[in-house]
């Protein structure tokens, strides 16, 4: 069980989901086939359907398969009941779960009293009958470097006392100042040793979580925003100017029913760029909003959520003080908090290392994308979104800059951004928002875009006019290298957004023609279409162009260019000006990149099946293994890829624009938010290779 994991701790509120999470991450990006166990479960009945919380959380992962119900061992029923029963149960069904993946990632139980031994030894014991080194997590909060290694020592001797193995020990919630000396403290403890700092919103409850302590219900407001953080309490129970002096980034505001112009007075704070965004109201004491306070803020489309309650002043805010909040599957931000924290600070390829987690040459999509966003954050770019007020855009926006993808400039109306990522409930704060209308900047641009176009009769005039359009400004900032690449096109068509790169861009020396890719993610590898989406009947020098473009991109992602150039032909088994075409444009590659694989004419199922390559053309070192298909024209290569997505399952992650100098991408107008935090990835990966 070499590429399995047990993580366990000593005491409760450790934070081990994260580590947890983390780990499994680190397992889907190498491995195909990741499942999740847990030994020992509660039923949860507080709002999570009798499901333990951190399983759900783990197997709703993209890369898990094994279902929930499948990867539970016992409850602490059955343990208390028998203990030695209960292992044999754990282990058989571990071994179930660890046949149909490649590595699992084991929970160990909470501290809830498993009895005698204590809990974390039958844990320990668990580990060593599972044959599965332990990873130990520590609660750093409020503690020395001392107090952690004593901790760790404790545990130590009792993981040896029921012949566990140590794999690895992280330290979690630790103060800032204290991350060096703990790990230097635990270096003794004869295993690799990391420390995570304490992350407050991974502790802050969400809205939802306030609901049932107070017995409360939504009285309006949007219910996907039940899903925000809580960071704090503000008890309105003074006037309204004080009220606004003690409002807090994300803090629930408790106030009486029966004070509205404290409710009107909060939400019309909540909106304005001035004052924090809050992350609820949560009306005490019973009292009902009068029906004209109520017809008022449904007129005006409040997203905010309202909650009521019948407790009093006292006790609702000792009830809501008193709860917690967990990392669970329906808090998405705190996942990707989680996440990065993880990542930030944990070396996971070297403790996959350590496992001896052998890569597989296998590709899944998921571990495709994995890449993409780990190459983005180890070289961190700039990307300009012109599309700054759109929702998808701002969800995505919220994604990338929490997981710390890519520094962001969202185009638009500052005012307009701030309110529609409160009435969603995101947080772009750290983003640059620019408003095109009024920026310094657009003289600038002005300027620039007239020297350059002044050949085809654009006076200054008409400058100014055009670079104030978000797609001109976003493109001026790319060519004047004040942002690294532009992703658009989620509301504005392909046309709009490549028109302003081709006129001010343009295309790298050598390549006269801009194409696009798709990255196809098939199940087991990812293969390159072009060109999908740009040229709709390409000549046989541009035929040349996507493919020696393609396999460039193909390279840059990491994918082996192998070209297969398309045809209803393979070889000189037909004739016609198609087949000629192609077998023209495969003779100017192998003249522009003769070290470069490829084929042509050559049919798909020649290209791409071993056994028909045989028959094809036996001596192809392209045949039957290529990985970069370049079709014939616009209309082959639309309905090709669509039929491979379809058909097969697949995910089609593009188009992805190439043969511009600096990095320009255009977005499906249906595209969804991960479509799009993918999209960004990529281009800031273009940007590192300095453009194409």
């Amino acid at each position: 069980m070499g590429s399995s994991v047990y993580v366990a701790s000593v005491e409760g509120f450790t934070g081990k989901s994260t580590v947890a999470l983390g780990v499994l991450e680190q397992f889907s990006r190498r491995v195909g086939r990741v499942a999740v166990f847990r030994p020992i479960v509660r039923a949860d009945t507080a709002g999570h359907g009798g499901r333990d919380y951190v399983l759900d959380l783990l197997t709703s992962h993209d890369a898990v398969a094994v279902p929930y119900d499948d990867s539970v061992g016992v409850t602490y029923d059955e343990v208390h009941a028998d203990p030695d029963a209960a292992l044999d149960t754990i282990v058989r069904r571990f071994h179930a779960v660890a046949e149909r993946a490649d590595a699992v990632v084991v929970v160990g139980s909470d501290y809830t009293d498993v009895g005698n031994p204590t809990e974390f030894s039958y844990n320990a014991k668990i580990a060593a009958n599972l044959g599965v080194p332990v990873l130990l997590v520590l609660n750093g909060y409020d503690r020395t470097p001392r107090d952690v290694r004593t901790i760790a020592d404790i545990a130590l001797a009792e993981l040896h006392a029921n012949h566990g193995s140590l794999f690895a020990v992280i330290a979690n919630r630790v103060g800032k100042e204290l991350l060096t000396p703990v790990v230097d403290a635990l270096a003794g403890a004869g295993a690799p040793a990391f420390a995570i700092p304490e992350e407050p919103v991974l502790n802050q409850p969400s809205v939802a979580d306030l609901l049932t302590p107070i017995d409360g219900r939504l009285l309006s407001g949007d219910p996907q925003l039940l899903s925000r953080e809580v960071t704090g309490l503000v008890v309105a129970a003074m006037t309204m100017p004080n009220v606004l002096d003690r409002l807090a980034e994300g803090a629930a505001v408790v106030t009486a029913g029966d004070r509205p112009e404290v409710v009107l007075g909060v939400l019309m704070a909540h909106a304005s760029r001035n004052f924090p965004q809050i992350s609820a109201i949560v009306l005490n004491g019973g009292f009902e909003l009068p029906d004209q306070v109520q017809r008022l803020i449904g007129g005006l489309g409040v997203t905010l959520p309202i909650l009521e309650t019948r407790l009093g002043t006292q006790a609702t805010s000792a009830a809501l003080t008193a709860v917690r909040g967990r990392l669970t599957k329906d808090s998405p931000r705190k996942v990707d908090v989680a996440l990065a924290l993880f990542a930030q600070y944990v070396d996971g390829r070297a403790l996959l290392d350590q496992l001896a987690v052998a890569r597989t040459s296998v590709v899944t999509p998921l571990m495709f994308e994995h890449r993409l966003l780990d190459r983005a954050v180890a070289d961190r770019k700039h990307i300009v979104l012109p599309e700054g007020s759109e929702e998808r855009i701002l969800r995505a926006a919220d994604v990338l800059l929490r997981r710390g993808v890519a520094d962001l400039t969202l185009l638009g109306d500052p005012i307009a951004i701030s309110a529609k990522a409160a009435a969603i409930g995101v947080d772009v704060a750290s983003a640059r928002v620019v408003n095109p209308e009024d920026d310094p900047l657009a003289e600038r641009f002005a300027a620039e875009y007239h020297r350059l176009r002044q050949h085809r009769g654009i006076d200054l005039e008409r400058a100014r006019e055009l670079v104030k359009d978000v797609s001109y400004f976003g493109t001026m900032m790319v060519q004047l290298g004040l942002a690294d690449g532009m992703v658009s096109g989620a509301v504005h068509t392909t046309a709009h957004t490549i028109r302003p790169a081709l006129e001010v861009v343009k295309t790298v020396p050598d390549v006269s023609a801009v194409s696009s890719v798709f990255f196809m993610c098939l199940q087991h590898q990812v293969l390159v279409y072009g060109d999908c989406a740009i040229i709709p009947d390409p000549t046989a020098e541009q035929l040349a162009d996507i493919a020696t473009s393609s396999a460039a991109t193909a390279a840059a992602f990491g994918i082996e260019p192998r070209v297969a150039m398309l045809s209803y032909s393979t070889g000189m088994s037909g004739a016609g000006t198609d087949v000629e075409k192609v077998s023209k444009a495969t003779t100017i590659v192998r003249e522009r990149a003769p070290g470069l694989l490829v084929e042509g004419p050559i049919q798909y199922d020649a290209a791409i099946d071993a056994a028909v390559a045989r028959t094809k053309l036996p001596d192809s070192p392209v045949a039957g293994k290529a990985t970069v298909f370049v079709f014939p024209d616009l209309n082959t290569g639309n309905n090709t890829y669509k039929a491979v997505q379809r058909s097969a399952n697949a995910v089609a992650v593009g188009p992805v624009l190439q043969g511009l100098r600096k990095p320009v991408n255009d977005l499906s107008r249906g595209a969804t938010v991960r479509d799009i935090v993918n999209t960004v990835a990529i281009t800031a990966i273009q940007a590192q290779q300095g453009g194409e």
